[in-house]
């Protein structure tokens, strides 16, 4: 099935692509669609009644007109679909007119050439792998391949600042679909750019597309910051101090050595950087000291970074605020909370407003549980509208310790799943233990001490014991009704368990539960 789809369906590639199963497992030839041409040829034999899959496409090209041709070579460097306005940025006219590239965009998808696809309300066009390698091929032969990719990678640099401005306002969840259609274009774009030295293009898609990435679970884009930290740095570029926050985003798929190293780097180039970071996102480095036992280090920059006055989303306040809870500093915490909410609102931004929400109820949870579910039900219903994923996350894990407490127990096993499950599907590995410890706290409250136990085993580390400090109590609790060495073999085989092991482990365990809640006797 794989091979039928990468062929795109062509019957001719496929009986070609059969024919080499003769000498070949289909996994041979799955692996070499990427030189189709070469592979696809057909036997000797074949030739008479077939043409090579190359012949084929080259009579399709061959009746083209020239500019219909050119248009469509430059275009094969999108690496997924592409709209109007890009196909405009890599046309490579001297004089590029809308509404006459419009007309060679229709003559091409009349020709069946391109594809139109107008389900999401915007006409998106794309075209066949089959095709885009044949028409990449003409594009090189012709010498214009250079040019094509730099126009590319410079439209999607020169985006930042459009898909910027729409995140930042009340169409945020446009611009997170945005970035979720266009990341393969993203992604060849950065490539490029890099691979070629262009640090400016290079930055400005890895610093915008990591910024948005955090926040829909995609850490893709972290690993580009990170690669452009050493040439950033050689030459002092200004993008530096905001590329060493999105790397110390490199915690959350568990590189957490790595992210301390960046955090320390980062607030040394902070201190001195000649640009502002966009958001005030100042404050967004520094969790990792949580997973290093060192949560008072997380308090001293966001208090620093808000002497500076930089904190326009109130991000930093926020952070101040949670960083206060987990380094046991309540009182603290709660007077940070104090109008954060409303300095939020005052952004028009959902993800800040969202986040605010978070550390609200976050600061409040103990003190005033009611008043902390009402801004995290709030703040969840905001995260989910707007696209903001990883906040809606985190609210969601909020949510279920204070249901389990405070209100309705299915509702908070209902939440834990979902959790769980968002964290292991976005590679989560560090933030997943903070919800399986609450799910500890759940079954020990139910007399499910076994789960627990094994849970318990897997949920346990520094950034967990700052997160859910309450586990540290709970594993006390399993330690005294199953007994020291049951508990220690129960713990033990949750701590060898993988990440996967464990959800699926946690989830069924959790199916139990709720059928015990749902059926009781």
């Amino acid at each position: 099935m794989e091979i039928c789809r990468r062929l795109d369906g062509i019957p001719l590639a496929i009986e070609l692509a059969a024919s080499r199963m003769a000498s070949m497992t289909a996994s041979d030839v799955r692996d070499r669609l990427d030189h189709r041409f070469r592979l696809l040829v057909g036997s000797r034999r074949g030739l008479a009644r077939h043409q090579t899959l190359r012949h084929a496409v080259a009579w399709s090209y061959d009746l083209l007109d020239d500019a219909e041709k050119v248009l469509l070579d430059r275009c094969s460097v999108f690496a997924s679909g592409f709209d109007l306005e890009s196909a405009c940025a890599v046309a490579g006219f001297d004089d590029p007119d809308d509404y006459a590239i419009l007309d060679l965009l229709d003559a091409l998808v009349r020709k069946s050439l391109l594809v139109a696809d107008r389900s999401a309300g915007r006409t998106r066009i794309s075209m066949l792998e089959t095709i885009r390698q044949f028409a990449e091929e003409q594009l090189v032969a012709c010498g214009a391949a250079t040019e094509a990719r730099n126009a590319h990678a410079r439209y999607f640099a020169e985006r930042e600042a459009d898909i910027l401005a729409l995140w930042d306002g009340p169409r945020q969840r446009e611009a997170y679909d945005w970035v979720t259609i266009e990341l393969p274009n993203l992604r060849t774009a950065f490539r490029w750019a890099a691979d070629h030295s262009d640090l400016d293009v290079a930055a400005a898609i890895a610093t915008y597309a990591a910024f948005l990435g955090l926040w829909v679970d995609n850490y893709e884009p972290i690993a580009w910051a990170e690669e452009l930290i050493e040439p950033a740095r050689a030459v002092d570029h200004p993008r530096l101090a905001f590329l060493y926050v999105l790397a110390s985003g490199c915690y959350m798929p568990g590189r957490i050595e790595e992210s301390v190293r960046y955090c320390d780097a980062g607030q040394l180039v902070i201190g001195s950087a000649r640009e502002e970071l966009p958001f005030g996102a100042g404050g967004v480095l520094g969790p990792v000291y949580l997973a290093i036992g060192q949560p008072d280090r997380w308090v001293e920059w966001c208090r620093a970074q808000l002497v500076r006055g930089r904190d326009t989303h109130s991000l930093t306040r926020g952070c101040l605020t949670v960083a206060l809870a987990m380094a046991g500093c309540g009182d603290e915490a709660r007077a940070a909370a104090d109008g954060l909410i409303d300095a939020a609102e005052a952004t028009h931004n959902p993800f800040a407003l969202s986040f605010a929400l978070w550390a609200y109820g976050y600061a409040l949870r103990n003190a005033d549980p009611a008043g902390a579910l009402e801004a995290m039900r709030r703040g969840m219903a905001i995260a989910r509208d707007s696209g903001n994923r990883f906040t809606e996350t985190l609210l969601v894990g909020q949510l279920s310790r204070l249901e389990a407490l405070h209100g309705d127990p299915l509702a908070a096993l209902d939440q834990v799943t979902q959790v769980i499950r968002n964290f292991h599907n976005a590679g989560n590995t560090t933030l997943i233990r903070g919800e399986l410890a609450v799910l500890v706290g759940i079954f020990d409250r139910r007399g499910r001490y076994e789960p627990a136990a094994t849970i318990a085993g897997f949920a346990v580390s520094t950034m967990t014991a700052a997160i859910e400090p309450e586990l540290s109590t709970t594993i006390d609790h399993l330690r005294e009704v199953l007994g020291k060495p049951a508990y220690e073999s129960l713990a033990h085989t949750g701590k060898t368990m993988t990440t996967a092991a464990m959800v699926t482990y946690a989830c069924d365990q959790i199916d139990q539960a709720r059928t015990e809640l749902e059926h009781p006797g």
